[in-house]
C-alpha cells in the first residue's frame, strides 16, 4: 500500500512523515476503542492533499484504551527514521483529571484532545522552539493532524468527553543520537515532525536543477527579478508580512549558492533573498550552503558580532553556549546589542552576496524570525523589493489584457 504514495518529478518514490505516521495510529486507536472494533488500516489525511491508506500494527486492546502503531515510510529520503514504529495510545480521561501539566490541548479540537509524548519522543529543554521547555517535541502540524482526526471520530462515534494521546517510539532516544536533535536542544528522543504530511525526496543533483527550472520558468514569462527563498519559513513570511506574491519565489533549500549562480546565467537583474535566521545568519561567514553537516557557524557569527558591539566576555561565552539562534538573539536582545549586531551582520550578508553576484546582478537579503519579525536587512533590500513589486504588478496588468483579449476573441487567436 505504501508504494502506491506516487514519485517526484525526478522518479523519486515520496515517504510519509513521523506526523502522519502519528495521526494515523492515533486515529485507528480511537477508532478501536470506540467502536469496539479492530481495524487494520487507517485513512489519513494530509495538508499535502494526499490522501494514506496505513497498515496498523502491534494492535493492544484494554477496557481503558486501544494502542497501535504505523511503520514510518520514507519513499527514497535518506532517513534515519525509515522503518520505525510510531505508537499512539488512546484512552478516556475523567475529567478531574485533566490539569494543565498532563499535555497539550488542541484548540482545534475545542480542547477534546490532550496530547503528550512518550518514551522516545524528545522534550525540548530550551527556548526558540515550537514548544515551550519541557514540553514534548511534536510540531504544530502532526498536533493538529492529530487533532482534526480524532476530533473526527468523536464526532462518527458521538464521543463528547475528553481522550488522551500518548504518542511514543521505542528505540527513539538511541536514533536521536544520529539526528540534529541533541543540538536544537531536545533530548530523550526524535521529534514528531512534517509540515506536509509527505516526505519528498531529492538528490541533491535534483534539487539545484529544480532551482534552475523554477527560476528559467520565471525569467522565461518576462521576470528580470525574483525572491529566493529556503523553503516554507520564507515563503509564509514573504506572503505574510512582505504581502508579496509566492509565485514569484524561487525555493533554493539549503543551496543559496547555487541559486545566486543560477541568477547569473539566465540574465536575472537582480534577486532578494528572505530567509529565517537560523539559516541566513551563516550568509556573514560567507557560508553558501546552509545545510549543517556543510558547515554551522550561527553561535560563531552571533558571538564575534557581539563582541564587536561591546559586549562583555561573559556574554560572549553564554552566546557560544547556546543552542540556537533563537536563545543567542533573545541574549542579545537582553543585552541592548540586538540593533548593533544586526547593523554588522548584514553588513557582511552584504558583502559575502555581492562577492558571489558579481557587478551584473543585484542582490538584496532579509532576515527575520517568528518570534521578532524582520531582524535585519541589505542595503539593497527596499529598492530590490521595489522593483519586485512594480514588476509583479505590471505582469498582473499583463495577464489581465491577455484574459480581456482572450474573452473578447472568444479563446480563439484571429488574424
Amino acid at each position: 500500500m505504501k508504494n502506491n504514495i506516487g514519485t517526484t518529478r525526478s522518479g523519486l518514490r515520496l515517504g510519509y512523515t513521523t506526523g502522519s505516521c502519528a495521526a494515523g495510529a492515533a486515529r485507528a486507536a480511537a477508532e478501536m476503542l470506540l467502536s469496539g472494533t479492530e481495524i487494520r488500516t487507517v485513512r489519513v489525511s494530509t495538508p499535502k492533499g494526499i490522501e494514506l491508506f496505513l497498515d496498523v500494527e502491534e494492535i493492544s486492546r484494554a477496557e481503558t484504551y486501544v494502542e497501535c502503531a504505523v511503520r514510518k515510510y520514507s519513499g527514497d529520503d535518506p532517513d534515519v527514521t525509515d522503518g520505525i514504529l510510531v505508537f499512539a495510545r488512546v484512552e478516556a480521561v475523567d475529567e478531574g483529571k485533566v490539569t494543565a501539566e498532563i499535555g497539550i490541548a488542541f484548540a482545534e479540537a475545542d480542547g477534546q484532545v490532550i496530547l503528550e509524548g512518550g518514551p522516545g519522543v524528545g522534550r525540548v529543554s530550551g527556548p526558540g522552539l515550537e514548544q515551550k521547555p519541557g514540553q514534548a517535541a511534536i510540531n504544530k502540524v502532526p498536533r493538529r493532524m492529530i487533532g482534526e482526526a480524532l476530533s473526527e471520530v468523536c464526532g462518527k462515534y458521538g464521543y463528547g468527553g475528553r481522550l488522551k494521546v500518548t504518542i511514543s517510539v521505542p528505540g527513539g532516544a538511541e536514533l536521536a543520537e544520529k539526528t540534529f536533535n541533541p543540538r536544537l536542544g531536545i533530548t530523550g528522543g526524535i521529534s514528531i515532525l512534517g509540515t506536509s504530511g509527505i516526505v519528498e525526496p531529492m538528490s541533491e543533483k535534483a534539487l539545484t536543477d529544480t532551482i534552475w527550472l523554477e527560476m528559467k520558468m520565471l525569467h522565461d514569462r518576462g521576470m528580470d527579478y525574483c525572491y529566493v527563498v529556503p523553503g516554507n519559513y520564507g515563503t509564509d513570511f514573504l506572503t505574510e508580512h512582505l504581502h508579496a506574491d509566492p509565485y514569484y519565489a524561487v525555493k533554493c533549500s539549503n543551496y543559496v549558492g547555487e541559486a545566486i549562480d543560477d541568477a547569473k546565467l539566465l540574465g536575472m537583474k537582480g534577486i532578494l533573498l528572505i530567509g529565517h535566521a537560523g539559516k541566513f545568519i551563516k550568509l556573514a561567514a560567507g557560508v553558501m550552503n546552509t545545510h549543517s553537516r556543510q558547515a554551522d557557524c550561527r553561535m560563531e557569527v552571533l558571538a564575534s558580532h557581539a563582541a564587536m558591539a561591546g559586549a562583555d566576555p561573559e556574554t560572549v561565552r553564554l552566546i557560544m553556549g547556546c543552542i540556537n539562534t533563537s536563545e543567542a538573539i533573545r541574549l542579545i536582545r537582553e543585552r541592548k546589542l540586538l540593533d548593533l549586531v544586526m547593523k554588522t551582520v548584514m553588513e557582511r550578508i552584504s558583502f559575502h552576496l555581492r562577492h558571489r553576484a558579481g557587478t551584473d546582478l543585484q542582490i538584496g537579503a532579509v532576515m527575520f524570525t517568528l518570534e521578532d519579525g524582520i531582524l535585519g536587512k541589505t542595503d539593497t533590500a527596499d529598492r530590490l523589493l521595489e522593483m519586485l513589486r512594480k514588476e509583479q504588478d505590471s505582469r498582473e496588468n499583463e495577464d489581465s489584457s491577455d484574459r480581456q483579449i482572450h474573452k473578447h476573441t472568444g479563446g480563439t487567436d484571429r488574424i
